[in-house]
């Protein structure tokens, strides 16, 4: 039976897993293999890790990374960070990577996911748009290299093409509400939900696991992803890797 997927994303920043707060203040909260081995005892049932160095630091993935987070991990992931090419998209297929995810390429060389969907299968080719509001009319633009890179390109606009494409999947991420905990961004959820065809996951805002309740009963089969909600504990944000129970999960179904 299809499903709503609740999914930890985890960012890694020079081999530690970190937390931001609007792409900025990353907060070092622990060792990513080791949150790994929590989330197959939680019995999560996907996992992002997205590599946050790689496009800044002009770098390919970390194959090495890859290779023991796939050893590890008992469930489906997402990897993304640093992916240019059709052959390092292979190679973390190859390594045990459900899904790869672009962003900076995708926005680059949109061809390229053509081609890393011929050889991979369009069902693991994710991108992530990465969002904020731009200008006196708040229209969202897709910003790049952590939100340091302004696109030019209208989020709506690209997620047009990407539907064109076949894309299998794509990644809301709204910058200005990443690590504020207020809940996640429904109108713009629900625009693209109208243009896109294929599955979305929602990343950014979810703070209590009523976020994910009220994503997942307007918008039912989706995919809520967050990051602090996962690694965070209490309003003094101390660092405890968390996830839904069975029971508690039953609420989102």
């Amino acid at each position: 039976m299809l499903r709503p997927r609740i999914i930890p994303c985890l960012l890694v920043h020079k081999k530690g897993l970190v937390k931001t707060e609007e792409f900025k203040q990353s907060k070092y909260v622990g060792d990513p293999i080791n949150a790994v081995k929590i989330f197959n005892e939680k019995e999560v049932d996907e996992l992002i890790v997205l590599d946050i160095d790689a496009t800044i630091e002009k770098r390919g993935p970390d194959l090495e990374m890859i290779k023991n987070l796939a050893i590890e991990c008992r469930m489906p992931f997402c990897y993304g960070g640093g992916v240019t090419t059709v052959e390092e998209a292979k190679n973390i297929v190859q390594l045990g990577a459900e899904k790869v995810a672009f962003s900076a390429a995708a926005v680059n060389n949109s061809q390229l996911l053509i081609e890393v969907g011929k050889v991979i299968g369009f069902q693991s080719v994710v991108v992530v748009l990465d969002y904020k509001k731009k200008g006196l009319f708040g229209k969202l633009e897709i910003f790049t290299h952590n939100g340091k890179k302004a696109t030019g390109l209208n989020l709506f606009e690209f997620v047009k093409e990407l539907e064109k494409i076949g894309v299998g999947e794509i990644v809301l991420n709204s910058i200005e509400r990443d690590g504020k905990m207020n809940g996640y961004d429904i109108t713009t959820v629900e625009k693209a939900r109208n243009i896109f065809q294929g599955p979305i996951t929602v990343l950014g805002g979810a703070g209590t696991l009523a976020d994910i309740k009220s994503l997942t009963n307007k918008f039912k089969i989706i995919g809520a992803a967050a990051g602090s909600l996962f690694v965070f504990k209490g309003k003094y944000k101390a660092v405890l890797i968390n996830y839904p129970s069975f029971e508690e999960k039953k609420m989102f179904f």
